[in-house]
């Protein structure tokens, strides 16, 4: 006999596929039964058309057609649900296997640690496992970031996947939900731009994770003409508010995180891929905005973020986000 309980939750994101904001109220079917199917949901990194490897440049990307060398890609999912052909939508229990998950966040790292990935893991991961209640599902949703009360803890004391100090900015920063890293040997003699390596801290710690062997390097750039120079995208929360003496912000202005929501989805036969090529379309990956971080590191006042946050279907500046890009179904 199942027992089931409703619980209410608003999503507010753009949802993938759609051109327009949502901000509705979706039935999450919190079931307990005897009958449970497993499931693997299939990640893929994308440059456009071809393949993310590590050692690959890729060209013709962003308005100024540039040629880079990607040297990171890992970002985290939480909050997975699959939607039934009533629309209902039924919470994924994720497979708590000590590394790649932990409660309800999952890492995909699609970097191996060679050739320019140097500083990454060796070991990739590229699905997400866990059950659900045996059904037929025709959809899927998920939230890119870590939830509020898992973001905020001390990396080096956490669990696999959540310590990774590489994929971490600060206590109060939190983690960086995103981290695609790239080299590109066109970027601008430097014109007055600070080369941070960081918008949270200037570096990333060197701690050695507890499970993944990582080694979390900086990347910042150099600033000599003809260098190859960096563009690093790290999407995390930012404007967080701690009280008091503790080190644990209690909210968070901007969390930037986003809900992605696709009526289609077949579990056999689909793949959700991520596609860099689209997430910089719009951005000049040949120039960093003066006196701001190198790339988008997903600081408030850097034009270099405005059309990546808006990719990744996140409002930023006060502006709404228009149309996810980074994921699709394939």
């Amino acid at each position: 006999m199942s027992i089931k309980a409703i619980q209410k939750i608003a999503l507010f994101s753009i949802v993938a596929g759609s051109a327009t904001a949502i901000s509705n109220t979706y039935n999450l079917s919190w079931a307990q039964v005897a009958d449970t199917q497993e499931v693997s949901i299939q990640f893929q990194a994308m440059v456009g058309d071809k393949a993310f490897t590590c050692g690959s440049s890729y060209s013709n990307l962003g308005i100024a057609k540039s040629s880079v060398t990607p040297t990171d890609f890992r970002f985290y999912v939480s909050n997975i649900g699959l939607i039934d052909a009533s629309g209902m939508v039924v919470p994924l229990q994720l497979e708590q296997d000590g590394k790649w998950q932990y409660q309800n966040v999952a890492l995909l790292d699609f970097e191996d640690k060679s050739g320019s990935c140097a500083n990454g893991t060796s070991e990739t991961r590229t699905q997400v496992t866990g059950s659900v209640p045996a059904g037929d599902y025709k959809g899927i949703t998920f939230m890119l970031g870590v939830p509020f009360n898992l973001n905020h803890n001390d990396a080096t004391l956490a669990p696999s996947p959540l310590n990774l100090t590489s994929m971490w900015w600060n206590w109060q920063g939190g983690y960086k939900f995103v981290r695609i890293d790239l080299e590109n040997q066109k970027m601008a003699a430097n014109d007055g731009t600070q080369q941070h390596g960081d918008s949270h801290s200037q570096y990333d710690s060197h701690h050695k994770g507890q499970r993944h062997n990582d080694q979390g390097h900086d990347h910042q750039g150099h600033t000599q003409h003809g260098a190859i120079q960096g563009f690093l995208i790290h999407l995390g929360s930012t404007g967080c508010q701690m009280e008091g003496n503790s080190q644990q912000p209690k909210f968070c202005n901007h969390p930037n995180t986003s809900t992605f929501i696709f009526s289609e989805f077949n579990l056999a036969e689909n793949v959700i891929v991520a596609d860099l090529a689209a997430l910089v379309s719009e951005s000049n990956l040949e120039r960093n905005e003066p006196d701001t971080p190198l790339g988008c590191m997903s600081a408030l006042n850097d034009s270099d973020c405005t059309t990546i946050m808006n990719n990744f279907g996140i409002p930023y500046q006060g502006q709404p986000s228009s149309e996810q890009t980074f994921f699709r179904i394939e």
